[in-house]
């Protein structure tokens, strides 16, 4: 830890120069840089077209954006919740080296003199503007903007929860009757539109968060008209799907808590159907960002990065939302679309992480790329998809917690040292753990070597700040988390 913070003091320090007066060598490529349009969408799992992880999900924009440039078919986040997830790829730096592993782990107390990937930017002389949910809840980080649009609340059904389940609090989904103008990411989307239109003197980094798919799945009516439940597909899912997964791992899954709720309550199609509502919701903003892009000024020499923070579990494992290592979880949507470098319809089946962002950023705006940073750029890789690329990606949930995923296998182990081992050539579900076999030793040993040699201690907790009406129900949650290990 002392050499992290030793190696971000320096960062800090370069950073900080190149503000200075007179320092012409920041502000000397400034007309060739391009600019960056950066949109993070929170929850967002696989359920896309161009991903398959759901028949019949209605994410047209997303379809086009991904057409348009590259994906990547294996993107998976650093951690499987939204605080430890973002913290690490906007700070380039993993969790455990951090010891920021939950969403109540202040981050800044951690990395106090992390430059974040919009400070980063903005010490070389880029106008930088954020709207929405980039950072966590309250860990929003002033300094890294100079113009910061929070987002603003949604409309809510009148009685709650709409779903008929008991003391769920946010655990909740269903129609409002109100026109997309009512709700907050169309309010964040429109500060966007409204940057994109304008003309910038300096090359901009503009961040855009959507909030939807995130619970509550309260979105317009008329998406969820859209996927009517007689027509809604439930996940593939095994019922002694648990039996070969360690303690640790059970307990990560709590199939008792909500995936009981929702089959006690016969709430599942409902839930299901709340969340490709909510994904189509976003889908629409993302398409009005990219036609604000295309109509204004700086389409030609715009950098588009799409990401998610984490996935989503909606009852595969016998387990709901994230919080755990297996693949659910893990797999993100990640979209590059660089002018002049990204060809149309490209797609790459290389293993990737979230923390690669920022040092790939970096790279293709021309900007320094810090050492300490834990990723790598995947400018190769959008140079050529086919690219040589054995580099697996590490998810950790909690301190000594770690999955390992490569093209083929996943290996997870826990901080009993109990183990997880599967083959996704031959059980893209997970359902049979190989961790015990004998012919799998070679194959764990293997992805064992990329395990976090540090584990940081886990960082200072602090409850997010909530509103009197909703204090009682975020305590409880915090209260459950100090036996699950997980905080929401």
């Amino acid at each position: 830890m002392q050499r992290l913070v030793a190696t971000l003091r320096t960062m800090a320090t370069v950073s900080a120069a190149a503000l200075l007066p007179g320092n012409a060598g920041a502000w000397a490529a400034e007309a060739a840089k391009p600019n960056v349009l950066f949109i993070a969408v929170d929850d967002l799992n696989d359920w896309t077209t161009f991903l398959g992880g759901y028949p019949g999900v209605k994410a047209p924009n997303l379809d086009r954006l991904a057409r348009r440039g590259t994906f990547f078919t294996r993107a998976y986040c650093s951690a499987p919740a939204c605080n430890p997830s973002r913290a690490s790829l906007l700070c380039g730096i993993r969790p455990s080296t951090s010891g920021v592993y939950f969403n109540s782990n202040p981050w800044r107390v951690q990395m106090p003199d992390a430059v974040t990937l919009p400070q980063h930017f903005m010490a070389h002389g880029y106008k930088v503007h954020g709207a929405g949910k980039i950072f966590h809840g309250g860990f929003k980080d002033p300094q890294s903007w100079q113009v910061y649009f929070d987002r603003p609340g949604d409309p809510v059904p009148r009685a709650r929860p709409t779903n008929g389940i008991p003391d769920t609090t946010h655990f909740d989904w269903g129609p409002v009757d109100v026109d997309d103008d009512a709700m907050g990411d169309t309010r964040v989307t429109d500060f966007g539109v409204k940057f994109l239109a304008e003309e910038h003197e300096k090359p901009f980094f503009l961040a855009v968060g959507l909030f939807r798919p995130h619970l509550p799945w309260y979105v317009p009516r008329k998406y969820f008209d859209q996927y009517p439940v007689a027509d809604v597909v439930l996940p593939d899912v095994k019922e002694d799907d648990l039996d070969d997964v360690p303690p640790l791992g059970v307990k990560m899954a709590r199939p008792d808590g909500d995936h009981a709720k929702v089959l006690r309550h016969k709430q599942w199609e409902k839930a299901v159907q709340g969340y490709l509502a909510s994904i189509t919701y976003a889908d629409g903003q993302i398409g009005r960002l990219l036609r604000a892009l295309d109509d204004g000024p700086h389409a030609n020499r715009t950098i588009i990065v799409l990401w998610a923070d984490h996935g989503w579990h909606l009852g595969e494992k016998l387990h709901w939302r994230k919080f755990t290592l297996w693949e659910e979880a893990g797999r993100v949507p990640l979209i590059f679309v660089v002018p002049g470098l990204t060809r149309a319809e490209t797609k790459c089946e290389r293993t990737v992480s979230l923390l690669d962002i920022y040092p790939t950023l970096a790279d293709l705006c021309r900007l320094p790329v810090g050492e300490h940073l834990e990723g790598k750029s995947l400018k190769p890789l959008l140079e050529d998809p086919a690219a040589e690329w054995d580099r697996p990606v590490v998810t950790t949930h909690g301190r000594n917690n770690h999955g390992v995923r490569s093209e083929r296998w996943r290996y997870i182990r826990y901080r009993d040292g109990s183990e997880e081992f599967y083959d996704h050539q031959n059980d893209p579900m997970e359902w049979i753990n190989l961790a015990g076999d004998p012919k799998a030793e070679s194959g764990k040993k293997k992805l064992a070597a990329w395990l976090p040699k540090v584990n940081a201690a886990e960082g200072p907790r602090k409850s997010q700040t909530p509103r009197p009406a909703t204090r009682r129900a975020k305590q409880k949650e915090v209260d459950e988390s100090r036996t699950t290990g997980t905080v929401r």
